[in-house]
């Protein structure tokens, strides 16, 4: 089973940035676990700040893996293009968010992707990851 997990803007800082919010475990860290939790999956890992270069992402791995977790970030309540991005790939994906986007600012309520994805997981931090690759694993 092959696995791509894409995270968008700032996560990259996870770890730093906003610790009461997003928790002090860093995006490597996350990544050990999962490969860790899961060593029967290959897994492919990506992190950008730049929305272009996420959808370029989308669409290169869109139909050759088994399923995708999209973190977006911020991009996931203004981003139509990501959106499109994943309406126009085959393989699954679940949007995944450290924080419970429904407990935040108003704006944050919203996402343009999720609508496009099979299922949202938010709120659990880091274990939002597990949730979603235990679903595509069949654990769930």
């Amino acid at each position: 089973m092959k696995i791509a997990i894409i995270n968008g803007p700032n996560l990259n800082l996870l770890g730093k940035r906003e610790p009461e919010i997003y928790g002090h475990t860093d995006l490597e860290a996350i990544y050990e676990s999962l490969q860790k939790k899961f060593p029967h999956i290959h897994f492919t890992f990506f992190q950008s700040n730049v929305e272009g270069e996420l959808i370029n992402v989308l669409q290169e791995v869109g139909f050759s893996v088994d399923g995708i977790l999209l973190n977006a970030g911020a991009y996931t309540h203004t981003s139509l293009a990501l959106a499109d991005a994943v309406a126009a790939i085959s393989s699954p994906v679940i949007e995944v968010h450290l924080s419970n986007i429904f407990s935040r600012e108003d704006y944050r309520h919203s996402s343009f992707i999720g609508a496009k994805c099979i299922g949202s997981i938010s709120g659990f931090g880091a274990k939002s990851y597990e949730l979603a690759v235990g679903y595509f694993a069949g654990i769930n």
